[in-house]
């Protein structure tokens, strides 16, 4: 029996092969799940929040640790869909209800979905940005454009893109019902009342309004973050008997005696708003270094800048809400009228209550988000402050880092041991939570 022609010609069968091949190719580049990218579009987008921070009016420590918060989430939101044991964090965080989906026969591009979304983000939470740093931001979203422009067809860019839009525009209008909404705008409220009587807090010059006395309201991102009831701080006495007046007195002493390496510290982690990226940035700042130095995936990125992100905000809400409950006064107020009243500490005391300390807070809750990510005992290298002609600081783990940010304030003499003390335990309690959530699908 003959065997049956060849119905289409063989240069038509190679043809039809290579356009076959080509739309698989194609298909299959759109359907790279989020983790075959590298850490690139996360790292570029929080290191410029780096520069936006001290540049942009109204940026303190509160309210850049909500930015940065905020942009952590859009992050991870914004490519969790390519991350298939990985589920959104809706339903997870505190009152966080819904994000755009997927249309699941349709295929994305994670990348440009990511940089739609943090360019989004961005621009909606830094809003008094200057013109100059509005360039910066649309130049570094459509050099991500152009540099994938050719890696999947028309359609599933213009798709990725609009997805990461409309997730940034969703967690913005999340961000705007937690008490933190502009502000940038709302640093100093003139309706605040100052709490009046002997030895509390007090402004440090006539004209002094203290920084944000609502933070502590805000709605954290992981419910019950803020419901912690830490110690009372110590009894504010002048007998020399009393723990205020022998904590007063070891900052007064030290501050009398420091060394250079205790100078260089307390100045390397001043992080001073206005001047440097502020205490929440330099967590951003060693976190970005860390995830640089692994080299690590997309996903892992995406996952770790959330979480710190979270932590972070969630700290600052805590430890104002410590501050204004406890309206402990400054070392430098308690000092010049029970000690030495021509007393002057290395840093300027900044215009809020003193226990808890800040610096401790989100320290603490970001050495326990990146000891639980990378490790206990992980050595590493900040190099934060270098291009302002700071030497680089070496540590042996997390913990040593946060260490080393709290006792800082002591010898700027702005905190006492023992704020430092219960603002590194808080962090810690808070970034434990934060480790806590349900990232992960069950099983995963």
């Amino acid at each position: 029996m003959k065997k049956a022609k060849n119905i289409i010609p063989k240069t038509q069968q190679m043809i039809l092969i290579v356009c076959v091949l080509g739309m698989f190719l194609q298909k299959s580049v759109a359907q790279r799940p989020t983790k075959d990218y590298s850490n690139e579009v996360a790292t570029a987008w929080f290191n410029l929040q780096l520069q936006l921070i001290p540049t942009t009016q109204g940026f303190t420590p509160p309210v850049a640790s909500r930015a940065l918060g905020y942009s952590g989430l859009a992050l991870y939101e914004s490519v969790v869909n390519g991350m298939p044991d990985y589920q959104s964090l809706t339903g997870v965080l505190n009152e966080f209800k819904t994000i755009p989906k997927i249309e699941s026969s349709k295929t994305y591009h994670w990348v440009l979905c990511a940089n739609a979304a943090q360019a989004t983000i961005i621009k909606s939470l830094y809003a008094k940005i200057s013109k100059a740093n509005v360039i910066r931001i649309d130049s570094l979203r459509e050099a991500f454009e152009r540099k994938y422009q050719n890696d999947a067809d028309k359609e599933t860019i213009l798709r990725s893109i609009k997805l990461g839009e409309a997730i940034a525009k969703t967690v913005f209008e999340y961000s705007k019902a937690d008490g933190g909404h502009e502000g940038y705008d709302k640093n100093f409220p003139k309706d605040y009342k100052n709490i009046t009587g002997a030895c509390v807090w007090t402004p440090t010059s006539d004209q002094q309004i203290p920084l944000q006395p609502f933070w502590g309201k805000n709605r954290p991102f992981v419910k019950g973050n803020t419901d912690f009831e830490l110690p009372n701080p110590p009894r504010c006495e002048a007998g020399i008997t009393s723990l205020m007046y022998s904590q007063a007195l070891e900052v007064y002493s030290v501050g009398k005696n420091l060394s250079n390496e205790q100078m260089a510290i307390a100045k390397y982690w001043s992080d001073d708003a206005g001047k440097t990226f502020t205490p929440p940035g330099h967590a951003i700042s060693i976190t970005s270094q860390i995830v640089a130095k692994e080299n690590l995936t997309l996903d892992k990125a995406a996952e770790i800048f959330c979480k710190v992100g979270i932590a972070a905000a969630d700290a600052f809400i805590s430890c104002w809400k410590c501050k204004f409950m406890h309206n402990v006064l400054r070392p430098v107020s308690y000092i010049r009228t029970t000690i030495d009243r021509t007393w002057t500490p290395l840093l300027d005391t900044p215009p809020f209550p003193e226990y808890t300390s800040g610096h401790a807070s989100v320290s603490g809750a970001t050495a326990q988000v990146l000891s639980d990510f990378f490790g206990f005992n992980y050595h590493f290298i900040d190099n934060s402050h270098v291009s302002r002609g700071l030497k680089s600081r070496t540590f042996d783990s997390f913990y040593e880092f946060a260490d080393e940010a709290a006792i800082s304030r002591l010898y700027g003499g702005i905190h006492y041991r023992n704020s430092n003390e219960q603002g590194l335990k808080n962090g810690k309690r808070i970034g434990k939570n934060v480790c806590e959530l349900k990232f992960k699908v069950k099983g995963a």
